[in-house]
């Protein structure tokens, strides 16, 4: 993929920038109903992340705000909307990072905890650890408050379809690779579409009253997927990663490429080490993805509320809202 296939945008004074998904996303894929029904839940995520920043609320506190909205919402691979595994189950993973004092939190493979950014941040604030997996992860957050609920919370029959289309071809796709879904208003408005490459995970970015950045990440991985496998999502420098100095981010992707590139901290680095701007260096990482085959986006956001979300796919959901409450969310490949 070259470099042509980039879009980068940044904007000043920013306090929150969010993602759902980066790829195969065009309009003319999407119903009117559809559109309408991620921008509306966007706008929620990024108001509900507002909220506790206007009220002088942590940059951690708001990405878990931010990110628990996505969760909760059927629309994107996380939490409600997890995609299932070959044995038709969910394994879900997180990862929160806070960029004053470098703690981290993070969740893999958990299939009970209803939110897992707030299991992550569990991880975080209450053990000594920073990645905890499986049984041992849900045990975890169950002693310590996290909200568990019936592995059945995550079932839905729009998923189930999605893995069976799969399962035919024979072969493990990301979220939405495959079969062009239809669309059946009658359904919800949750059913497959034509989104035949959309990595659904979110993610967040905040930027706090006293200088502070946190980033998280949650995902339902790989649709199809095998042997406990787990991506970029929860692993701190891959797939999230926060530090005061020079930036917070949060990936969306091909999961392999973004750990084997470690590139949430590569941006942090590029701009360390080479004074790039947030820009440059969120630009310069996503080419090297391309290089290597890698699809997928990151968001960024710095100190000074310098904020960039490239992509080298069609589209990625994303937005972001200033200190000022102006909002913005974008979908496709639009400046």
């Amino acid at each position: 993929m070259t470099a042509s296939f980039i879009q980068a945008q940044e904007a000043s004074n920013v306090v929150l920038v969010i993602h759902g998904g980066a790829g195969t996303i065009l309009k003319e894929n999407m119903t009117p109903e559809k559109e309408k029904a991620y921008q509306e839940k966007l706008q929620e995520a990024l108001q509900a992340g507002y909220v506790v920043l206007k009220n002088n609320g942590t940059s951690t506190e708001a990405v878990r705000a931010a990110i628990n909205v996505m969760e909760d919402s059927p629309l994107f691979n996380a939490g409600k909307g997890a995609v299932y595994t070959n044995h038709e189950t969910q394994e879900m993973d997180a990862s929160i990072m806070e960029g004053k004092n470098k703690e981290a939190g993070a969740v893999a493979g958990v299939s009970t905890v209803k939110n897992p950014i707030d299991a992550a941040l569990a991880v975080m604030e209450k053990s000594e650890h920073v990645l905890l997996i499986g049984s041992g992860a849900e045990k975890f957050a169950k002693t310590t408050g996290v909200e568990m609920v019936n592995p059945d919370y995550f079932k839905s029959e729009r998923r189930l379809k999605q893995l069976k289309r799969i399962q035919e071809k024979e072969k493990s796709e990301l979220d939405h690779d495959g079969d062009r879904g239809s669309v059946d208003d009658k359904n919800d408005g949750n059913d497959d579409f034509v989104l035949d490459k959309k990595y659904g995970t979110v993610g967040a970015v905040a930027l706090d009253q006293e200088g502070n950045i946190s980033a998280g990440t949650s995902t339902g991985g790989m649709t199809n997927k095998r042997y406990n496998r787990v991506g970029d999502s929860p692993v701190i420098g891959a797939g999230t990663y926060a530090d005061n100095e020079t930036c917070g981010v949060s990936c969306t992707g091909h999961g392999e490429y973004f750990i084997r590139n470690v590139v949430a901290y590569d941006v942090c680095a590029l701009m360390n080490y080479t004074n790039k701007s947030v820009a440059e260096a969120t630009q310069e990482v996503i080419k090297k993805q391309s290089q290597m085959g890698g699809k997928g986006g990151v968001i960024a956001l710095d100190a000074e509320g310098n904020m960039s979300m490239p992509f080298n796919t069609a589209g990625m959901f994303r937005g972001y809202i200033t200190k000022d409450g102006e909002m913005h969310v974008f979908m496709y490949g639009e400046k």
